[in-house]
């Protein structure tokens, strides 16, 4: 089967309709804007030479002539397949959804559709007149018989441009009316184009629509609403989850070079830093001690850049039927990639791929496979997000460079931090009226606290609060300092009883790992180069 490239729909459609391909197959849900565009191409004379009319046909209207009328004996697929090699004019016939009929009917049914669309494409193939059959459908399922008499054509999402239209359009028409105040300068409106990427034209319509009548006026806390009907093509994906972060850099204690390094790649998808020469940030590698905010940070930094944040679930890649995995994980990346621009988290990634390489007829090494090409090869600014507790599971394949941009570890944290982890969860439980009692977040308690922690993680030290608040709880009093120093007392944190583990998480890293934590150990080598 040839595979139709393209810059632009109508550039390779008119190619092929010049070049008098017999059959094509557009795969979209947009039906009137595919039939739209494909008229359009068709009658100018400029871009095919020779004008051709459209016809249409569907199994509810029937085969339908260019001035509209239906023609008489074409309500049925085979019907109107027979009339085609017939009709000797230029034209273009667009039959819709006729898929499940060569595809998933009955046998007899089946082989008389495919030899129907045989012989048009062999009768297309000569005549006077140029003539093509376009298969417009949303499922693209050629039997393997036509594999060599269809070519697919991609037809894409809406553009920048089109989507600027859409939202330039609509801002006029709800402004006019004087029920709508726009409060966007230039770059305000270009995140409502960008957030609305990987969206049909009638579900950017949608989204645009409830955000200018959520309130009166139109302002960048509105684009939270665009990202909203993104969550429905997600939802639909089965193996991708729309996360809610919940989360901003500032309750992450510490990490001071992951923030940093975060916070300078804000906005850099977008087309002010096309300008700049900058290409889109493509993903970081984040492993280290367990408990250590690893996969809180996912989360921050999706919030942080104003980007929906999408879990890969590769455990549901693997499962369904023999030979669906591979296609579960092409559907969930091109899921990602509609959405785009978008947080992709991959959550303990050397478990999820380990759980599909053992046993399986080397199914985990093809998705595996196709992962890491995508990886290399996207051109959607989808930013991928991988944790990793056991870097002895990691494929060497990952952690070459052009995968991820860093590889950063995260290390128990320093007293500093602990200061920081402390004064967030403390001023978190503290909020509660009936938890706050006497208690006051001073610099003395934290670095008291901060001293009796060392070595645990950040997990541990929000688990230590949350104890201290049901001993608490159980007397129905505010939270007191005896109550987290004895939580502090009963936890044995993972530095004592993996320590061992712990000191080859950190000689691994030495060489190969950017630390998260900015310690001044860490910083002299970063700047001098001896980690890379």
């Amino acid at each position: 089967m040839n595979a139709g490239v393209s810059v632009s729909f109508p550039e390779t459609l008119a190619q092929l309709l010049k070049a008098r391909f017999p059959v094509l197959c557009v795969e979209t849900f947009e039906e009137q804007r595919a039939l739209h565009q494909i008229a359009t191409v068709a009658g100018d004379e400029a871009l095919v030479r020779r004008p051709r009319a459209m016809w249409t046909w569907s199994v509810t209207a029937g085969l339908i002539q260019p001035d509209g009328k239906p023609r008489a004996g074409g309500q049925r697929a085979t019907d109107a397949l027979q009339a085609l090699p017939r009709i000797d004019e230029p034209a273009v016939f667009v039959f819709r959804d006729l898929h499940p009929l060569h595809v998933d009917g009955q046998y007899p049914q089946n082989m008389e559709i495919v030899r129907l669309l045989r012989d048009v494409a062999q009768a297309f193939r000569s005549g006077p007149h140029p003539r093509t059959l376009v298969l417009l459908t949303p499922v693209p399922q050629i039997p393997a018989e036509l594999s060599k008499d269809v070519t697919l054509v991609d037809f894409p999402l809406p553009g920048p441009a089109e989507l600027r239209g859409l939202l330039g359009a609509m801002i006029q028409a709800n402004a006019a009316t004087g029920r709508l105040r726009v409060a966007l300068d230039e770059a305000g409106h270009e995140r409502f184009v960008t957030a609305a990427a990987g969206l049909t034209m009638q579900e950017a319509e949608n989204a645009y629509a409830r955000a200018m009548v959520d309130d009166p006026v139109l302002d960048l806390a509105d684009v939270r609403i665009v990202h909203d009907e993104k969550r429905q093509i997600v939802r639909k994906s089965g193996v991708l989850e729309f996360i809610d972060a919940g989360v901003t850099l500032s309750d992450l204690g510490g990490l001071r070079n992951l923030k940093s390094w975060l916070v300078k790649r804000n906005g850099s998808w977008l087309p002010e830093a096309a300008e700049w020469g900058l290409p889109a940030p493509r993903g970081v590698l984040i492993t280290g001690v367990p408990g250590c905010g690893k996969s809180l940070t996912a989360k921050a930094m999706a919030t942080a850049w104003d980007l929906p944040l999408l879990r890969l679930d590769v455990g549901r890649v693997f499962a369904g039927l023999v030979g669906s995995s591979e296609q579960n994980m092409r559907s969930a990346l091109r899921v990602a990639e509609a959405v785009a621009p978008c947080v992709l988290w991959i959550d303990e990634i050397e478990k999820g791929f380990a759980a599909g390489t053992n046993g399986d007829s080397g199914t985990g090494a093809r998705v595996f496979g196709t992962f890491l090409t995508w990886m290399q090869e996207r051109q959607q600014p989808v930013f991928v997000v991988a944790t990793a507790n056991d870097f002895e599971g990691l494929p060497s394949e990952l952690l070459r460079k052009g995968r991820f941009d860093e590889v950063f570890f995260v290390d128990l944290p320093s007293r500093a931090e602990r200061v920081a982890i402390w004064r967030v969860h403390l001023e978190r439980a503290l909020r509660r009226p009936r938890a706050a009692g006497e208690l006051a977040v001073d610099p003395a308690l934290l670095d008291e606290l901060a001293g009796l922690t060392e070595g645990y993680a950040g997990a541990e030290i929000e688990q230590a609060v949350v104890a201290g608040l049901f001993d608490a709880f159980s007397e129905r009093r505010g939270l007191r300092r005896d109550d987290l120093v004895r939580a502090v007392m009963t936890i044995v944190p993972l530095s004592v009883t993996q320590a061992e583990r712990i000191d080859g998480l950190r000689g691994w890293a030495r060489n190969r790992a950017v630390s998260a934590t900015g310690t001044d150990d860490w910083e002299f080598r970063n700047e001098t180069g001896s980690l890379r």
